[in-house]
């Protein structure tokens, strides 16, 4: 999906914000000889940017205005490094509202819905994203943040609250604390919005079937305003993205060219009206496609894929390059098994070993089990891991995101 006119002289305003800001991006473009692009040619010639870039420009080298229009900053939750700081103005807060305003309508939300919030507050722009959309469509706000789960629950029954926002992991922790005390009945939860990590089918049909609840996958990173810049609509056929606010290509992770629509790559982002700091071809890592044609809803918004992984997820064992999206394909022809699992992999007597943590209930055959899962995963990837069958609810459940992979290699 090519980049059109108007977007074109979008970007073209944004170029000329950074350059007379002359701040960390502004000496980026300079450097490239970059005023303007007149062409989606000119335009795939414009350096990208990642993380790396944004980590050095720590603290407020990317405010692209002057200081006294900057009205909030977030921040993003890596763990390494430096963080990375991203200035808004006042107009940043009223768009990304406006964004996620319109995920909640596409999610079939209306303003008789009540909200209950679980993403973090604070310097993390989730929580109050999905706040400012859920009062700029009039609904109700219950913002609950994460964690105290007795409370959670109490505070569901009793506000009677109709949509659940949170990670994957914390609304299958959510849904098995409810099966698990028997008040199904007393929840009135019709939709979920679930953001922040990806999450397979297996796991999705495990929340949908024990909640009853319809899903909407949302998409955004802190760097990108935060959540809201996609969602899926009821016939769920991918990710509506707002291309008023922002143009997508999807590019080869290894020679960084733009693929065709429908071609898997990782996901690159131009913020084209954004005022605190904007971003230029900002390569986000996380693995999608664009869906060619039009979805049955009639938008002419276009659609992103589900997010498959991120090129850094990538895991290199015995010489053979490993997604845990691979594992979680072979583990998925496994009825028995539950939605969890986890990947430990730990160098032994000089090689490499993958053990794989999976759960299932008690009337299977464990070591047969164990036999059968690696031997799946020999014939499909190339090599034998050491796989541990356990029962569910042993692996650790999350308020946040789930921490898939531990490579104690490096640790």
């Amino acid at each position: 999906m090519k980049i059109n006119e108007r977007q074109l002289e979008l970007v073209n305003g944004r170029i000329a914000a950074l350059l007379a800001a002359d701040n960390f991006y502004g000496k980026k473009l300079k450097e490239a000889g970059v005023s303007r692009v007149e062409n989606a040619e000119d335009f795939e010639k414009l350096p990208f940017s990642e993380k790396s870039d944004l980590r050095d420009a720590y603290p407020l080298g990317l405010m692209t205005v002057p200081e006294e229009e900057v009205v909030r900053i977030h921040s993003s939750s890596g763990t390494t490094g430096l963080p990375v700081i991203i200035p808004y103005t006042k107009k940043d807060v009223e768009d990304w509202a406006i964004m996620f305003k319109r995920c909640y309508e596409y999610a079939g939300i209306t303003n008789k819905d009540r909200i209950h919030i679980t993403p973090g507050y604070g310097l993390w722009t989730a929580g109050i994203g999905f706040q400012f959309g859920c009062e700029l469509l009039g609904a109700m706000a219950i913002p609950m943040g994460p964690g105290n789960t007795d409370k959670q629950l109490q505070m569901m029954q009793d506000m009677g609250s109709t949509v659940l926002c949170s990670t994957s992991s914390y609304a299958l922790l959510l849904a098995e604390e409810i099966a698990k005390r028997g008040i199904k009945d007393k929840i009135k939860l019709k939709k979920g919005v679930i953001g922040s990590e990806r999450w397979g089918e297996k796991m999705r049909e495990r929340i949908k079937n024990e909640l009853g609840i319809e899903l909407y996958d949302i998409y955004g990173l802190t760097e990108i305003y935060g959540p809201g810049i996609g969602i899926n609509c009821k016939y769920d056929t991918g990710m509506h993205y707002w291309d008023d606010y922002l143009y997508l290509e999807i590019v080869d992770p290894v020679t960084l060219k733009p693929v065709e629509d429908g071609e898997m790559g990782e996901i690159v982002i131009t913020t084209l009206v954004k005022e605190g700091a904007p971003l230029i071809r900002y390569r986000t890592h996380d693995l999608s496609r664009i869906i060619p044609g039009e979805c049955p809803c009639g938008s002419k918004h276009p659609r992103l894929d589900v997010i498959m992984g991120r090129t850094d997820d990538m895991m290199k064992i015995k010489g053979v390059n490993v997604f845990p999206s691979q594992i979680e394909e072979i583990l998925k022809t496994f009825p028995e098994l539950s939605s969890e699992y986890q990947i430990r992999i730990s160098h032994l007597d000089g090689k490499d070993t993958m053990r794989i943590y999976v759960e299932t209930n008690g009337s299977v055959d464990f070591a047969q089990l164990s036999k059968d899962v690696a031997a799946s995963v020999k014939s499909k990837i190339g090599f034998t891991p050491l796989v541990k069958v356990v029962e569910v609810g042993v692996l650790p459940r999350s308020e946040k995101k789930s921490k898939r992979v531990i490579d104690e290699r490096y640790e």
